[in-house]
């Protein structure tokens, strides 16, 4: 695809005609994550959080909430979640406690991290426990076999719990820039199929 061509198929299929919001993970995704890479092709809108090093539940929370309430359109066209790694449990954390979850139609949750593992940072401590209620909206919990921050099946528990559809992407990593995903298609594929 040209640097100079429309921004996205996205505008000719009806089940992706409304907002997608991208939630990133801790310390924010750089320039080569492939939620970089859809907000360039795709227009999609990423959620900014005024603290990435030391990020606070309910103030991510807060953010989450707030952005979504400001968006009109949202009302008769409610939201996709695009999350990464914190931002999964950023979206379980926010369904178990808003009252705007009618707002969002999906979510798609690649490489929740397990922020209960003793190896977690220090700034990570307030996101324990992982909230686990089933999600009021459809969602799919994406996970590699290699994540160094969370094992398959930890992943595969906490899709379950979330009721949440489970798809084993192999060994990507943390299916981050470092996974080498580029703009990541299987990932948007993913993306439509939840939408439809």
């Amino acid at each position: 695809m040209s640097q100079h061509a429309l921004p996205s198929n996205d505008l000719d299929d009806p089940a992706l005609a409304r907002p997608v919001y991208l939630l990133p993970g801790w310390l924010n995704s750089g320039p080569d994550h492939w939620q970089s890479e859809w907000q360039r092709r795709h227009g999609d809108t990423r959620v900014e959080q005024d603290d990435w090093e030391w990020p606070r539940r309910g103030d991510w929370m807060a953010r989450l909430d707030e952005v979504l309430q400001q968006d009109a359109r949202l009302v008769e066209r409610p939201a996709l979640l695009v999350a990464h790694s914190l931002g999964c449990q950023l979206v379980a954390a926010w369904a178990d406690h808003s009252a705007h979850t009618r707002l969002v139609a999906g979510a798609l949750l690649v490489a929740p991290p397990d922020t209960e593992r003793d190896e977690t940072p220090p700034q990570l401590h307030n996101w324990r426990p992982i909230r686990r209620p089933r999600l009021p909206f459809p969602a799919i919990v994406v996970a590699s076999t290699d994540d160094p921050f969370c094992r398959p099946e930890r992943a595969a528990g906490m899709a379950a719990d979330w009721g949440a559809q489970f798809v084993l992407a192999g060994p990507l990593g943390h299916l981050n820039a470092a996974s080498g995903l580029g703009a990541w298609p299987e990932g948007r594929a993913m993306l439509h199929r939840l939408a439809r």
